[in-house]
């Protein structure tokens, strides 16, 4: 009865409660041109300085963080949300007929604080779970209206969005078989022996990426991988190894032209960087990271990748083929969606188009399925929303630094923040050389495999991928398997 009097009255209050919020307090976020920064002042001062001028940039940064710790802390949630469910299908069997409490005459098979901890453990879920924390401080400091300001009309959603469809065109059968086809012809170089499998795919998806874009090429690399490697059961070791190496190659492979990349996508407009530029500054550099850290890691690991042995498919189901006009209409879908990539009404009616064409050849299709990209797309959302916060520290760290001090900056943060929003911060920089700004989109470029956050389209690889980890995917492991890759990266791109 009480529960029920509280809800009413929060009912008849939450009006006024909405209008004592709406106040709107000016612009949101504050522009980085307003802050009177001390003059000589150094990066300590400049950021004290901007604390002081709003006390709430330090509460967006405070929760930011949390929820960085927060992706760490994953793997520990689910073992947590294991050990509950394991324990509620233990009194199931124990008492069958005392734990029905919806007082439906059945047992609760499914434990709801193991569900929410499942949830709270999806590392796709965790910038969206902290964007209410976020949600909640800004209508405190700053008002409702502000806050829905903010997020509506502020926060640009397109990469997300962009992403979610993508990789849904991506994963389809169609154009999925076609990759693999491709792939294949150069895997027969080396007898189709996984290690084959393994070089063939480390190698040309990433590069793919420059013409497909880095979502699709991570899409197809992962998916493929998970078939032709991960399902082989490698060691750990390998397993995230192989994980921090495509991370690393998919955030270089897309920097041979200016629309592909995310972080070369926010620098190209304003910049005036085209495909001839990024292919002469940028991608052979790229091309030859790519290379040399598949050769680093073959030879680390050559007798573990000779040994495998290729899956005994002899008594699976052959596929049928897919006709090529269907896949042709596919990449057509996929074509229009990269040429239209800013323009989320068009490329989201395109994608409507498309599931009509994929109900109509359902037979040779498999099932759109949408849980992943959806997962992803809310991943970053909650991403964007949260790094749109951070220019207040950002932009002054990377103003301050040199060209090497540069590179080195935007790689470290890149792995606190998405490569895209560092590069785009770096455009907000008054008088930035063509040698800064070279400094600062290869550092963030670089740094792109050494978290799951620094690059946009890492929750789709460890979305697909991460089936294959049983504990859920380390984010230590992920750091130490890109470790060297990025090293070797940072080789290629500062003395090549």
């Amino acid at each position: 009865m009480m529960r029920r009097s509280a809800l009413c009255l929060l009912f008849l209050l939450a009006p006024a409660l909405w209008a004592a919020g709406a106040a709107p307090s000016g612009d949101f976020p504050r522009a980085l041109s307003s802050y009177a920064d001390p003059a000589e002042a150094g990066v300590l001062e400049i950021v004290k300085a901007r604390a002081v001028a709003e006390p709430f940039n330090v509460v967006a940064t405070l929760i930011f963080v949390l929820a960085v710790l927060h992706t760490f802390a994953t793997a520990k949630i689910r073992h947590w949300a294991h050990l509950i469910e394991h324990r509620h299908l233990e009194r199931l069997k124990q008492r069958p007929n005392q734990t029905d409490r919806d007082g439906d005459g059945r047992p609760d098979e499914v434990s709801f604080w193991g569900q929410i901890l499942h949830f709270f453990g999806e590392v796709e879920a965790v910038f969206g779970i902290w964007v209410i924390v976020l949600g909640g401080a800004i209508v405190w400091f700053k008002g409702v209206d502000t806050t829905v300001d903010y997020i509506a009309h502020t926060v640009n959603f397109t990469e997300p969005m962009f992403v979610v469809v993508i990789m849904a065109l991506a994963s389809t059968r169609p154009v999925l078989r076609l990759a693999e086809q491709c792939l294949r012809a150069v895997a027969a170089l080396g007898r189709g022996r996984p290690v084959a499998w393994w070089l063939s795919i480390l190698t040309i998806a990433p590069i793919l990426g420059s013409l497909i874009t880095e979502p699709a090429a991570m899409t197809i690399a992962a998916l493929l991988l998970g078939k032709q490697f991960y399902a082989l059961k490698p060691s750990p070791k390998l397993m995230y190894g192989t994980l921090g190496l495509l991370f690393v190659n998919i955030s270089i492979g897309g920097t041979l032209t200016h629309f592909a990349a995310p972080p070369v996508i926010m620098v190209a407009k304003a910049w005036g960087w085209d495909t001839p530029y990024m292919f002469t500054h940028f991608g052979w550099h790229a091309v030859a990271g790519i290379v040399l850290s598949n050769v680093v890691y073959l030879l680390a690991f050559r007798r573990e990748l000779l040994a495998l042995k290729p899956v005994d498919r002899s008594g699976e189901r052959a596929e049928e083929p897919v006709p090529a006009w269907v896949t042709v209409v596919h990449l057509l879908f996929v074509g229009f969606t990269v040429w239209v990539a800013h323009h989320p009404v068009l490329f989201v009616g395109g994608f409507l188009f498309f599931l009509a064409f994929a109900q109509a050849t359902a037979h040779h299709q498999s099932k759109v399925d949408l849980r992943s990209p959806m997962l992803v797309g809310f991943f970053l959302a909650g991403l964007v929303i949260h790094g749109g916060l951070q220019a207040w520290w950002i932009e002054p760290v990377l103003g301050s630094l040199g060209e090497k001090p540069l590179f080195f900056g935007a790689t470290i943060l890149t792995a606190f923040n998405d490569n895209a929003a560092i590069t785009f911060l770096a455009t907000l920089v008054p008088n930035f050389s063509e040698e800064l700004k070279y400094a600062v989109v290869a550092g963030a470029v670089t740094g792109g495999g050494l978290t799951v956050i620094a690059n946009a389209p890492n929750p789709a690889g460890q979305s697909i991928l991460q089936r294959y980890f049983p504990e859920g995917i380390s984010p230590l492991g992920l750091l130490l398997g890109a470790l060297p890759p990025t090293l070797i990266v940072v080789f290629a791109f500062l003395v090549l």
